[in-house]
């Protein structure tokens, strides 16, 4: 991945990281079962959720996985590769 992309990726970790350290002292947890409770468990999903895609980016998962595809492609293609050159040379015997 390009270095502008991920520095991106890490400055908005960081901005989701600091709204939720900011606001986790302000939401109200503690009232019981209230709209106000569940908005607030919700919220804070919502920022771990975004949070953890960020890491997922920084961390390069994506590009170790289109490496591994790419390598089962290949091996895929090799193997099409060699049934078709079979198929020619028995098309050839016949």
């Amino acid at each position: 991945m390009k270095k502008r992309k991920k520095i991106m990726h890490v400055l908005y970790l960081l901005l989701a990281l600091v709204m939720l350290l900011y606001a986790l002292p302000m939401i109200s947890l503690d009232s019981g079962n209230t709209w106000i409770t569940i908005f607030g468990v919700c919220w804070v999903l919502f920022a771990l959720l975004v949070i953890a895609a960020h890491l997922h980016v920084i961390l390069g998962v994506d590009e170790e996985k289109k490496k591994a595809l790419e390598r089962i492609r290949q091996a895929k293609y090799q193997q099409w590769q060699s049934k078709w050159s079979e198929e020619m040379e028995r098309g050839k015997n016949v």
